[in-house]
């Protein structure tokens, strides 16, 4: 069963319009979370609202929101002035224009969300808008509200529905400058380069998310569950810093060094599939779905993630 909308509304291009809702595409629930702690009870913490004058707690209700001119003094703002200046983006996805995918600076990109239609109707107009979308393989810009705030949405095509991704402005994005200014101008040596291609050739791929693990999030979930066990905790060495004098004699061993690794790996590539079944061998944290259960009502192509 899909999440709550985040926001529901209307994706507008030109005078074809349809309902849509947009849902977060990606979640922060499935990693380890913890809470602050009152070290001499163990009680947890609780955070309180207060008058920074008097120390009193205000309720909700007369809490409002202030702009702040100077020190000590604010220009309040009431929650009726808001609404009275609310933009249609708060109830459309107005498409504005078409831009090529590589016009989209990376800097600018915020978070994805998935779009489809919002109940039984609709459902045309939305194909109409997502195949003219992918035939002209562009991406759309438009305009939403989202947590009282207006931002620019990227709309692409994924399957049947539609991934907007939230844009920042160009004053939300530091220019280079003041931060590549210093770095110095180095002549690199066709040797050189011709090494570190090397180097990169041997370890070229393709991008695939699911060889990926969250090596801190394993290492949490060891740490909470030789804590549980009552297993005592060893602190691992670090890694020594090292300084490199001689660059190229080390992008020579860096040659020597991947390439090693690589046919050892050719003759274990079949146990590939068996290691994922390794993960369920975890206890569960109290409270959180069994990894054998999570998995039947997941679909298979979904990794799975190690629980404590």
């Amino acid at each position: 069963m899909a999440p709550r909308a985040n926001w529901k509304g209307f994706l507008r291009l030109s005078l074809v319009t349809c309902p849509v809702a947009l849902y977060p595409a990606t979640s922060e629930s499935e990693k380890i979370s913890f809470n602050q702690l009152n070290r001499q009870t163990g009680h947890r913490i609780k955070y309180l609202k207060v008058d920074a004058d008097t120390g009193d707690e205000v309720p909700n209700e007369d809490i409002v929101k202030g702009y702040q001119l100077e020190k000590d003094q604010f220009i309040e703002v009431t929650k009726e002035e808001l609404e009275e200046i609310a933009l249609e983006s708060t109830r459309t996805i107005e498409i504005d224009e078409f831009v090529d995918r590589s016009d989209i600076d990376p800097r600018y990109l915020i978070r994805p969300y998935y779009i489809r239609p919002d109940g039984k109707v609709g459902h045309d107009a939305f194909a109409v808008i997502r195949e003219t979308i992918r035939e002209m393989d562009k991406v759309a810009i438009g305009r939403v509200v989202l947590t009282n705030r207006e931002h620019i949405i990227a709309l692409e095509p994924m399957d049947k529905g539609l991934v907007g991704t939230l844009l920042r402005y160009p004053y939300e994005v530091r220019g280079e400058q003041e931060y590549f200014d210093e770095i110095q101008d180095v002549k690199v040596t066709k040797d050189m380069l011709d090494l570190a291609k090397h180097i990169v050739n041997q370890k070229v791929g393709r991008f695939e998310p699911e060889k990926f693990e969250d090596h801190f999030e394993t290492a949490l979930i060891d740490l909470i569950n030789k804590k549980r066990a009552g297993k005592p905790i060893t602190p691992k060495s670090q890694p020594a810093a090292t300084n490199v004098v001689d660059l190229m004699e080390a992008l020579r061993r860096s040659v020597g060094r991947e390439a090693a690794p690589e046919k050892a790996a050719k003759p274990a590539k079949k146990a590939k599939k068996a290691s994922a079944g390794q993960k369920e061998m975890l206890m569960p944290i109290e409270g959180k779905k069994p990894a054998k259960e999570a998995a039947a009502k997941k679909p298979a192509a979904k990794p799975q993630r190690k629980s404590a």
